[in-house]
């Protein structure tokens, strides 16, 4: 059976895809929990895949048990932790247990996290990440070509983009590079200065790569000022205004105001040509994805066979 991520972009509806991130342990009833309260608000759920450096449950076994809860998940995949071979062995045994969609990522280094001495491999970067899951998918080949009796034929590529990081220009060309390897959708960075990332997507029109990718938008909400404060000077790759850490500053109750600021730029991705859908964020404040999805307008979500 095929993606349903992939059903859900191909017939032209506004794709809600939604973070969740496992417990620093073993415990199953945290991702149970959290897979309970998501499931009927997105179209799959993204498990991160040890984010920021901290050691946490595997990605796959998470995804695994949202697999047991019928909820389709999606797979994050760093090229920190990993080499080719165990990558590869990973996207196996993923799609034995279920797993239809991927998302290729670099990694954040370790030295941001709980073992900043580890070794980090990345034995091949994001790109080529893709292009190896496609290879295995489209050729039934492994890297090192020997052939594949079963390929995993049905997997969904995902990939990043930041449209905010510097050389801005450069932005829609490492895009192009990403869809020429093979992704299929796009779960960008999040968005809070709406005029640049306009900007952004104007580029990736102009270059034809909005009819090549489906690109879902990143959405952050936030809880405090002082997250809004610390995400604008502190977190590498975020463009946040000024005006809205002034809106948080000043709100009466900041975790409204945040929502209604999600809300508002929801509404403007939807009128955007080329965005098919968005990316919730909420880590650590999942509790507020059902209130965001269903006053976006964009509840109940749609349902293929």
């Amino acid at each position: 059976m095929e993606s349903n991520l992939k059903k859900v972009l191909e017939k032209g509806e506004f794709a809600v895809t939604v973070e969740l991130g496992p417990p620093k342990d073993s415990r199953r009833g945290i991702i149970e929990r959290k897979g309970e309260l998501l499931k009927d608000y997105a179209d799959a759920i993204n498990v991160t895949d040890n984010q920021t450096a901290i050691v946490r449950m595997s990605s796959i076994a998470a995804c695994a048990i949202l697999k047991q809860m019928g909820i389709e998940p999606v797979m994050q995949m760093v090229c920190r932790d990993r080499n080719r071979i165990a990558m590869q062995s990973d996207i196996f045994g993923a799609y034995a247990l279920g797993v239809k969609n991927i998302l290729c990522l670099s990694g954040d280094h370790q030295k941001f996290g709980n073992h900043p001495t580890s070794k980090g491999v990345f034995d091949i970067d994001s790109t080529q990440l893709i292009q190896m899951v496609k290879k295995m998918r489209d050729e039934g080949e492994v890297l090192g070509g020997d052939k594949i009796k079963e390929p995993p034929h049905l997997l969904f590529i995902g990939a990043a983009a930041n449209p905010f990081a510097d050389p801005f220009e450069f932005r829609a060309i490492r895009l192009a590079k990403k869809i020429r390897a093979g992704a299929n959708f796009i779960q960008t960075q999040a968005v809070f200065n709406v005029e640049k990332f306009k900007e952004w997507m104007k580029m990736v029109r102009d270059k034809g790569l909005d009819k090549k990718v489906y690109i879902l938008a990143g959405i952050i909400p936030i809880k405090s000022a002082r997250m809004a404060a610390y995400m604008k000077e502190e977190v590498a790759g975020l463009n946040v205004p000024q005006e809205i850490v002034d809106r948080m500053k000043g709100a009466a109750d900041a975790k409204k105001e945040g929502m209604r600021i999600s809300l508002e730029i929801i509404e403007q991705m939807k009128s955007i040509k080329g965005v098919h859908g968005i990316h919730i964020m909420a880590v650590g404040w999942e509790k507020i994805v059902p209130s965001i999805v269903d006053d976006a307008g964009l509840f109940p979500r749609p349902k293929f066979t």
